[in-house]
């Protein structure tokens, strides 16, 4: 019977197709919206099943008739006709003229009625994989008529909505794909592109929507829906399939799965898996608790057997994209986190998605075991799921992990965690919230080890001892307390009954594994117990001041206020502008010594037998909290990390300590530098003033940089390429660097002019025979003549004129300029120059365009460390624009375009890095002086000309390819940028070639063979 189907429906073919082409001669030769209608609903009746009455009354009288007597066919030829029509070439020849010739020229003129069921139909009751290839390129389209394009791409907009919202679309190609799967057939190789191209459009639709598209197609709203449907479709084929149990262990996966698994890696890959986990984790929660309720003793027959639970791990298998992958399971974690899933309810959370793929597929089990525990950092309770998960691989008990029968996993992974935190470079390079991470994932993991477990492997004992002697030498006091954690655990399982205190805060029964890092019940952060005593010492000086005023307010009366007057009159007095200031005085800060000694001086003059009272010497601590007026201090004082005090007063006093520039400055701008970068801000500070200490710090970076540039970037090229830096640290780098670079480029210095004068030097002088000789020193004024006195019959003349002042000559007054030599300068020999970056832009570039690409030990900006990447070439970028126009921006581009032109970095499959790189390439088309590429172009400069072909026909290819819209309107711009270069450049080029050939007539063969015979001169000065 399916063999004369198929026969008949082959046979039917060419009526089909000449049936549609009728219709589309109909639209064509259409003069009144009714024969359009009519055309249209000669072909739908054949297809669906329509009531001619419902749009009937909308159309003229002599178009309706003909419209009720049109033949209706039965229902088998009606779906002979439209699986003709949708699975052949008649569909999408027909959807074309509906959807640019129709919709452009006839569609606004349908009623309502006849929109609906003669227009619309074709698309909402058709296949739906076959509509949504068909409408999505409809909402890029282009032309020059703008009208038309609106209207195109808005009815486009409209039918997707339709289709995909409003009739379940999604939904529907989920079941179409299922369906063709249990074709006999079908191929379902062939299939496999087909669903991989279907889910590449549908998902790229809010990409390709344009602005003033409906908010159901905008990113959030579109692949919410998106999910729900889909898992619907899922649960509903899952339910199908429940009977044949043989259906759902194939190999093969149903089509249905795999679209949904397709789709859902491509959510994943457009940044969105928030979104899907936020449709699945709570349903699969909601599954949990209804069986916690009913069955008190879960275990995994429970779950096997319910036809619910079967299909989510079907779903994850059916994701085959390893990148989706982990960041679902990321994001699953997060998610559990946030809605403060049980251990039980994680658990079997972690195991219905993901029991299945653990155990036949590495790169799953890797991504837990080596990737979440070594590489990641999850919350602690996170971190508990994972281990229960992979590596005890049982359920959890009521209020504690359980050891599985599988101790070989717990031991491999003891190892391998303890391998990583015994290492001298773990403790010194890596970021503290990851030595906390890993410190709590051995601690955790060695509680669950026996005495005999632990003997077996004698590295375990060793990397712990090694691990703990290097943390109890750290000056910080959270790193201790780590190596304290794992100290005691260890010693438990080791020996119970004699455990190992080697800190108070280890007294408990439980073990803090947060380490008091975050406390949800007040929500601080806690650096260190010199925090706390900071804060204590804080509160103490507020009440004894407090205090002091009430009782001054109490005991003071009339002799106070005056004394209060004098006190504030005394401080108005006359500042000598030669007198020697202490740098401390530059901080606008006063010692608290000051205060004490006016304090003093009052009380002495109104001295009583109370002053026999013995002093309180409580607050004596704050005379030693002076102010840093030395460099050397500022150094040592920022290195005691234990010192949080200390530290916060040196970086008040750091900026203008190095603005003012001392003797010194140039000897410890090493030191200076590697300190400033190291510290640790926020652990040192109290919370809700860690943003200022960074500024704080931040800026001295920045002095330093703009004060002693050569020394600065000497020491920070070094840091960053460094394993002892973090990311935070290398983007600190980068960001001071770029901030210095702005600075040097905008400061205003004063130079002489430089007065151009002839190449060939002559004894003939322009002014009169009888005056004397212009030649004299630099900043002589010109001759004037002068009335003579003597007698009448005096005939010579007397000439005087200005001269600079001698060295010796000069008096020095109480107001001074930096220059007397440029003070004597006419206004006319001198300018402000505006930039004094390009000095430094080698120095500032080419150090750190060195050895990017090398993976070094904590270091890998091609691949983890992609923000540093693109912070790297930002700042690139920005030096070379405030270089611009500058020879030495010529000399430098060549390197920046070969560094960016490496595949490496201008494909990077990060936006964030594509986007750096069009920045840096516009900045160096602004950057380059259109004479300089002129005159590369006609010596046959091959760099400079590979490097800007390049930066065209590269924004050409992102321009075309590029997903991300950010790099798509960046690309626009630079083609622009290097369009408007090439057009200077080939202003010059013909300027240029004109000047050559006026200069060129007359030559003479000498100079044309390249020769310049220059004779010495014969006279002598």
């Amino acid at each position: 019977m399916e063999n004369g189907t198929k026969r008949r429906r082959r046979e039917l073919e060419p009526t089909v197709l000449h049936k549609v082409g009728d219709v589309i001669s109909a639209i064509n030769e259409a003069k009144h919206v009714d024969q359009l209608i009519c055309a249209l609903h000669s072909l739908a009746v054949r297809l669906f099943p329509l009531d001619s009455s419902a749009f009937s009354g909308s159309i003229d009288e002599q178009y309706r008739d003909q419209v009720l007597r049109t033949e209706v066919p039965s229902s088998d030829e009606r779906s002979d006709w439209w699986w003709v029509f949708y699975q052949g070439t008649a569909f999408p020849t027909l959807a074309r003229v509906l959807l640019y010739e129709v919709a452009s020229n006839w569609l606004a003129c349908f009623p309502i009625s006849a929109q609906k069921h003669v227009y619309d139909v074709f698309f909402v009751e058709g296949l739906a994989t076959e509509v949504v290839q068909t409408l999505v390129p409809c909402l890029q389209h282009n032309g020059r008529d703008s009208l038309r394009v609106n209207a195109v791409c808005s009815n486009a907009e409209r039918l997707l909505v339709l289709c995909l919202f409003e009739n379940d679309g999604i939904l529907q190609m989920a079941r179409e794909f299922g369906s063709s799967f249990q074709s006999e057939d079908f191929i379902s190789e062939r299939m496999k592109p087909a669903i991989s191209r279907v889910a590449q459009l549908m998902v790229s639709i809010p990409d390709k929507a344009p602005l003033g598209a409906p908010t159901s197609l905008s990113s959030h709203f579109f692949f919410k829906q998106i999910a729900i449907q889909l898992l619907a479709g899922v649960e509903e084929k899952s339910m199908k399939l429940h009977d044949e149990a043989a259906s759902l262990d194939k190999n093969d996966m149903d089509g249905t799965f795999l679209f949904v698994g397709e789709t859902f890696a491509r959510i994943c890959r457009r940044g969105s898996v928030d979104v899907l986990v936020g449709e699945v984790i709570p349903r699969i929660l909601a599954h949990i608790r209804s069986c916690l309720q009913s069955n008190t003793d879960l275990n995994a027959d429970v779950f096997e057997t319910n036809p619910g639970f079967l299909f989510w791990s079907k779903m994850m298998e059916a994701i085959k994209d390893p990148y989706a992958v982990e960041r679902m399971s990321e994001q699953i974690l997060h998610h559990l986190a946030t809605e403060q899933a049980s251990d039980t309810e994680a658990y079997w959370t972690l195991w219905m998605l993901f029991h299945q793929i653990f155990y036949h597929q590495k790169s799953v089990r890797s991504m837990f075991i080596d990737k979440f525990l070594l590489w990641k950092v999850f919350p602690l309770c996170c971190l508990r799921w994972i281990l229960q998960f992979a590596v005890l691989e049982c359920p959890p008990g009521a209020n504690s992990l359980t050891k599985g029968h599988n101790t070989r996993g717990l031991i491999d992974t003891v190892q391998r965690l303890a391998a990583v935190w015994s290492k001298q470079e773990f403790v010194q390079s890596a970021p503290i919230e990851q030595q906390t991470y890993i410190t709590a994932a051995v601690g955790i993991s060695l509680e669950k080890m026996s005495k005999e477990e632990l003997d077996a492997t004698k590295e375990v004992m060793h990397s712990i001892l090694r691990g703990v002697s290097c943390r109890l030498e750290s000056p910080d006091h959270l790193v201790r307390r780590m190596a304290s954690s794992v100290a005691l655990v260890f010693s438990k399982v080791v020996d119970p009954k004699n455990p190992l205190y080697l800190d108070d805060s280890c007294s408990g029964e439980t073990i803090d594994w947060e380490f008091g890092l975050v406390t949800p019940d007040k929500g601080i952060q806690v650096a260190s117990s010199s925090t706390e005593k900071g804060i204590k010492e804080i509160e103490n000086s507020t009440a004894s001041v407090a205090g002091k005023e009430l009782d001054s307010a109490v005991d003071g009366g009339a002799g106070n206020n005056l004394k209060d007057r004098d006190k504030k009159l005394s401080k108005f007095r006359l500042v000598d502008p030669d007198e020697i200031i202490d740098p401390a005085m530059l901080n606008d800060e006063s010692t608290s010594g000051g205060s004490d000694d006016d304090n003093a001086s009052d009380n002495s003059e109104s001295s009583n037998d109370s002053s026999l009272q013995p002093y309180d010497l409580s607050d004596d601590d704050t005379d030693l909290k002076k102010n840093f007026t030395q460099l050397v201090d500022v150094v040592g004082a920022l290195r005691k990390s234990d010192d949080a005090d200390a530290v916060e007063r040196a970086l008040d006093v750091a900026e203008n300590l190095v603005r003012a520039s001392p003797d010194e400055l140039r000897h410890l701008t090493g030191d200076l530098v590697r300190t400033l970068v190291q510290v640790r801000c926020s652990d040192l500070t109290i919370e809700g003033e860690e943003e200022s200490a960074e500024e704080k710090r931040q800026k001295a970076l920045v002095a330093l940089l703009v004060t002693c540039p050569f020394e600065s970037l000497d020491a920070l090229h070094k840091l960053l390429y460094s394993p002892n830096v973090d990311v935070s640290q290398r983007i600190l780098i980068l960001d001071i660097m770029t901030d210095a670079a702005q600075e040097l480029a905008d400061t205003r210095t004063m130079k002489l002019k430089r007065q151009p004068g002839a190449l060939i030097s002559t004894i003939l002088e322009t002014q009169p025979w009888f005056l004397p000789s212009s030649i004299g020193p630099p900043g002589a004024g010109s001759w004037k003549e002068m009335s003579g006195t003597g007698s009448l019959l005096n005939l010579s003349y007397s000439y005087e004129r200005e001269l600079p002042p001698k060295p010796h000559q000069v008096k020095r007054g109480k107001t001074r300029r930096w220059s007397l030599r440029l003070k004597n300068m006419p206004e006319s020999q001198t300018e402000w120059s505006q930039n004094k970056f390009p000095l430094y832009a080698a120095a500032f570039m080419l150090p750190a365009m060195q050895g990017f690409d090398k993976r070094r030990h904590g270091v890998d900006l091609l691949a983890r460390d992609f923000i540093v990447l693109g912070k790297l070439i930002y700042m690139l970028g920005v030096c070379m624009k405030c270089a611009s126009m500058h020879p030495e921006a010529s000399a430098l581009a060549s390197p920046l375009l070969d560094m960016l032109s490496s595949r490496e970095v201008c494909y990077h499959k990060e936006a964030y890095v594509r986007r750096s790189v069009l920045f840096a390439a516009s900045c160096v088309l602004m950057a380059l002086h259109p004479s300089y590429v002129a005159s590369a172009l006609v010596e046959g400069n091959p760099e400079l000309s590979k490097g800007l072909e390049w930066v065209r026909t590269w924004a050409l290819n992102v321009a075309d390819t590029d997903t991300d819209k950010d790099c798509y309107t960046m690309a626009m711009t630079c083609l622009q940028l290097h369009a408007e270069m090439a057009l200077q450049a080939s202003r010059a080029l013909e300027t240029s070639e004109s000047t050559f050939k006026t200069k060129s007539i007359g030559l003479s063969s000498n100079m044309l063979k390249g020769e310049i015979k220059i004779p010495h001169p014969s006279v002598q000065y």
